[in-house]
This record gives C-alpha cells, sequence and structure tokens, in this order.
C-alpha cells in the first residue's frame, strides 16, 4: 500500500501463480477439491481509491475493456461487502493490466486489494484474518490473495496453510490472447479423468532450479483439459520452454497464461522480450517471485 502526493491510497493487486495444482476428488456437489501451491508475481493490476459518499467505481488500463462496471464487478462486490450501505463510501478506479479470465488470478487478486485498500482508507483496522473469512464469500481464490505471499491451498480453495520459504527466483507471463471458462476446463477435466493424486508440500528450496526440479515432480492437472480446448496454450509453452535460462514451464490455473522460472531477472527479461518479439498480439511480462528475496 502505497499513498501517493495528493492523498490517494494505492494498491496492489498482484498476478497469482498455481505453481501446482492437483484435483485431489470432487465432492457430490459437483466441486472440486485441490491441493495447490500458490505464489505470487511481481505484475499486476493497480487500485486507486479515495474517500466519496458512495461506492464509485471506474476502470482504465489495457485490458478494460473486459470488466463490467456494474454491480456484478468483484471490486464493487467486495466493496459492498465492507460497506453494505454504501457509507462510508469510495471512489475506486481500476488499472487493468493483466489478461481477463486468464489463470492469474486477476478477479481474486483485484477482490482482495479492494477489501486490503478500503480497511485502510475506512481505518476498519480488521486483521489479515478477518479479511480472509470475508473473502470466502467473493470466491475460491480471493482469501489467498489477501495476503499475497506463498500458500499452500486445498479444500475448495478455503483451507490455507503457510508455505515453505520460496527461493530468488523470477518468472516470465505469457497469455496467448484467448480466454478459457473455468467451469468448461474442469467439465472437460471431470470427463478425461481416471485417478487422482495428492502430493506431499514441496519443502524448502535453495535455489530457483531447487524450486523448477520439486515442480517438475507436481503438474497442473488442468492443463490437458485446457489445452485440448485452445491448442494454443501448447505453443505458448513450447515457446517458453526453448527460452534460455527457462527452468520450467506450465499453465496457470484453468489457463490461459503460461509461466516460466528463471534464476535471473536478465533471463526472464529477454525471454518475455523473446516472446513478444515471436507473437506481438501476445501479452508478455515478467517479474519477480514475491516472497522469494529478490
Amino acid at each position: 500500500m502505497t499513498v501517493s502526493a495528493d492523498g490517494p491510497l494505492i494498491e496492489t493487486a498482484w498476478a497469482k501463480l498455481n505453481l501446482y495444482l492437483h484435483v485431489t476428488a470432487i465432492r457430490e456437489n459437483g466441486y472440486h477439491e485441490l491441493d495447490s501451491l500458490f505464489a505470487f508475481v511481481g505484475v499486476g493490476d493497480r487500485l486507486t481509491v479515495t474517500p466519496a459518499a458512495d461506492i464509485d467505481f471506474a476502470v482504465d488500463g489495457p485490458f478494460a475493456a473486459g470488466i463490467p462496471e456494474g454491480g456484478d464487478n468483484l471490486v464493487v462486490r467486495a466493496a459492498r461487502v465492507l460497506s453494505p450501505n454504501g457509507t462510508p463510501g469510495a471512489r475506486i478506479t481500476l488499472t487493468k493490466n493483466l489478461p481477463v479470465a486468464s489463470g492469474i488470478g486477476g478477479g481474486s487478486a483485484d477482490a482482495a486489494a479492494t477489501l486490503r485498500a478500503l480497511n485502510t482508507l475506512w481505518r476498519l483496522d480488521l486483521p489479515a484474518k478477518r479479511l480472509e473469512r470475508i473473502a470466502e464469500g467473493l470466491g475460491a481464490d480471493v482469501p489467498a490473495c489477501v495476503g499475497s505471499v506463498p500458500v499452500q491451498v486445498s479444500g475448495i480453495g478455503e483451507i490455507l496453510a503457510p508455505a515453505a520459504a520460496l527461493p530468488e527466483c523470477w518468472v516470465v507471463l505469457v497469455n496467448p490472447g484467448v480466454a478459457v471458462s473455468t467451469p468448461a476446463v474442469f467439465r472437460r477435466f471431470d470427463a478425461d479423468v481416471t485417478r487422482f493424486r495428492a502430493p506431499a508440500p514441496i519443502g524448502p528450496s535453495g535455489t530457483a532450479a531447487e524450486l523448477a526440479a520439486a515442480l517438475a515432480e507436481r503438474a497442473n492437472d488442468l492443463e490437458p483439459a485446457a489445452r485440448a480446448m485452445a491448442p494454443v496454450i501448447g505453443e505458448a509453452l513450447a515457446l517458453i520452454r526453448d527460452t534460455a535460462g527457462c527452468l520450467l514451464a506450465r499453465m496457470s490455473g484453468s489457463g490461459a497464461t503460461c509461466f516460466g522460472l528463471y534464476a535471473s531477472e536478465s533471463e526472464a527479461g529477454m525471454a518475455a522480450a523473446r516472446v513478444a518479439d515471436h507473437n506481438p498480439s501476445w501479452w508478455a511480462a515478467h517479474g519477480a517471485l514475491r516472497g522469494g528475496g529478490a
């Protein structure tokens, strides 16, 4: 959280990664139980909030066109959870830098950042655990995004446990310009699944290479379903793997954003530039893995 010279509070909604994602069971009600390691990258959307008479929302940025400005927006919903009657109010501007419906928690991260920002603006002094409980009603990924630190996630997303410290590591994010439906990906997974698995949590890793080796023993169980629906995801993964210094390439969440892990900022920066040169219509960015010492 930062405060600009003229007063607004500015909060970053950090991009979320599923470093791995295993579906461990399907409940009778159709909900999927997961085992996943969430991490966050130094790339994200930006929220700017100032006092106002009611909840007032606006959106700008390169991906603003994909965001509704009405009450169905997760930012507005999060604000109204904290202020059901609109008093106190806030003027909230979302600068949408992350692709929409892309598997990196954009909407969830935006909602969590809204809770953090308004908790400060309105001086509610709610502890993080209370914000996480409030976040449960906004979506499965929102509680983990409140802290935006590495966390082990289980259940249907509501069970959070501290994750082992992550090493210094850099990440390239690539979205090949397609949006895939999360419910559709899960339906495709349900039709094809033959077994479930729940690997042990990842222990401490001293280097980016050690982390990549541990992750290589795991997977994203949703990746085959998403690739069947959007083959361009496979193209993005192949391009990332072919960049110098890439230690691991994987899809995040239900897609379509993919990521690569690198030991240095220079390798990640050159990889992002290569992806952008190869496919100018794709979105590519790079940043440090938060909590990794970078």
